[in-house]
């Protein structure tokens, strides 16, 4: 019984491999005509989004308070977490110094976040990336 079931798995592998046993399958690319294709009106540009955007501005370089995951804050010291949660809780911010208003901040944090207003910036929420919870967790473990 084992050598019957292996010669019928052996002519199965055999006829897979060979195609179907030679019968053409059509292939059919969406009424794509190589002979009408014109390469001179092809128009290439840059792949570009609004996110793309708006790394290309300070968001880039700086915590963005509007729009920044909470683990960005882990690069300065004291900031991380509970500023961080703080930070992310009460935005959007309408300027760089409006963080410094979050109710119920202590004297320490208070300080730790003027030394470091000159790393912070703010623009206007981009959904790519405050929705969801993707400001609290975007799901990168180092």
């Amino acid at each position: 019984m084992k050598r019957f079931f292996g010669m019928v798995m052996a002519i199965a592998l055999a006829i897979s491999c060979l195609g179907g046993l030679g019968i053409a399958q059509p292939a059919n690319a969406a009424g794509f005509n190589v002979l009408s294709f014109n390469t001179s009106s092809l128009v290439l540009a840059e792949a570009r989004n609004s996110a793309d955007d708006k790394l290309a501005t300070d968001f880039g370089k700086k915590i963005d308070l509007n729009n920044t995951n909470v683990r960005a804050f882990t690069q300065y010291p004291g900031m991380y977490p509970s500023i961080a949660k703080a930070i992310i809780k009460y935005a959007p911010f309408d300027t760089v110094d409006d963080v410094l208003k979050i109710p119920g901040l202590t004297d320490r944090q208070k300080d730790i976040l003027t030394k470091n207003l000159d790393k912070l910036t703010v623009s206007a929420p981009e959904a790519t990336f405050v929705e969801g919870a993707d400001r609290y967790n975007n799901g990168i473990y180092r």
